[in-house]
């Protein structure tokens, strides 16, 4: 065994959990037409132990993945819209005076689940962003002087339309570093276009998924990706990369140490999820754009037009072991 690199040889590693993870991307695929790429991102965030940001125009399926996820993944599921009104305790609940007892009762709010999708996130104040901060951060919540731990797994989902649309508060960069990734959508194709207007509507066929694994067995798949083999050539590739991103002329802002650790954590999901013995260069460069892109801050003369372009600028700049 050489680093315990394939499920089957970890520990927590049994064939039935690589199974039901299979199933649960199938079943995705079968709900979000054509995203596959997209679908082994989001489930390498999740395996990752992070946390997911998905940026689009609004009717391109955001909602429905987050939803699709919580269910095929066996997690309970709470939806937050995030609204100009909302406040911090719309989110994280409050103490109530109960007359009989006389005593004050804590209510849970919404961020008391499994997966909570934070539905258009940017659309709320910066105050009530900012009341998911410890949660995702330390995942728990203060509230009247009371810490309270948050379910395990947990996870953020959150959707944020452009941030050139009507009444969008962009995030700070402070909150944009909680989220492992970032996904964008995109178009479907003519074909799968076509199958989404004369076929089942997606959130009727959600009513029809059941659940292909449990929080346990996702338990489970998140310790065993963490077990991946990364070579030190790799931790010097990611380093390299890193390194690109802090010296570039063309970036202000590079990626932070927590960055660099979100990196070989996407990486090392990604290649379980692919069944690779380790952690290989394409697997680096396939999470790259998602954790890095919304983190790199393009200096004020740079020509790209897109953080995507950025980073793969940065990836062609770097030599791979």
């Amino acid at each position: 065994m050489q680093g315990g690199n394939t499920l089957e040889e970890l520990p927590l590693g049994k064939s039935t959990e690589r199974a039901a993870l299979a199933a649960a991307q199938a079943a995705l695929g079968r709900i979000i037409l054509g995203k596959d790429e997209q679908i082994e991102l989001a489930l390498s965030c999740l395996l990752a132990r992070g946390h997911l940001l998905i940026e689009d125009l609004p009717g391109l399926g955001k909602t429905v993945l987050a939803h699709a996820l919580a269910v095929v993944l066996g997690l309970s599921y709470r939806r937050i819209q995030f609204t100009s009104d909302l406040l911090p305790a719309d989110i994280v609940g409050v103490s109530i005076f109960r007359k009989e007892s006389g005593e004050f009762e804590f209510q849970p709010g919404p961020v008391f689940s499994q997966l909570v999708l934070a539905d258009e996130v940017n659309r709320a104040t910066p105050k009530a962003q900012s009341a998911l901060l410890e949660a995702m951060e330390e995942r728990q919540v203060t509230v009247d002087g009371t810490t309270r731990a948050l379910p395990n797994p947990f996870f953020v989902v959150a959707t944020q339309n452009p941030a050139d649309q009507i009444g969008t508060f962009p995030l700070p960069e402070s909150q944009l570093d909680r989220f492992l990734m970032r996904l964008e959508l995109g178009y479907p194709n003519e074909e799968n276009e076509r199958e989404l207007i004369t076929g089942k509507d997606r959130r009727a066929m959600l009513e029809e998924v059941v659940a292909e694994t449990s929080p346990e067995i996702l338990l489970a798949l998140q310790e065993a990706a963490s077990q991946v083999h990364m070579s030190d050539a790799l931790v010097d590739y990611i380093q390299a990369l890193v390194r690109q991103t802090r010296e570039s002329p063309d970036i202000d802002i590079g990626l932070s140490p927590r960055g660099a650790q979100a990196l070989a954590a996407a990486a090392k999901a990604h290649a379980f999820i692919r069944k690779h013995s380790g952690v290989f260069p394409d697997d680096v460069q396939a999470v790259f754009a998602t954790v890095a892109g919304h983190r790199l801050k393009a200096a004020g003369g740079a020509h790209y037009r897109s953080a995507s372009e950025l980073c793969q600028h940065v990836i062609d700049s770097v030599d791979i072991p």
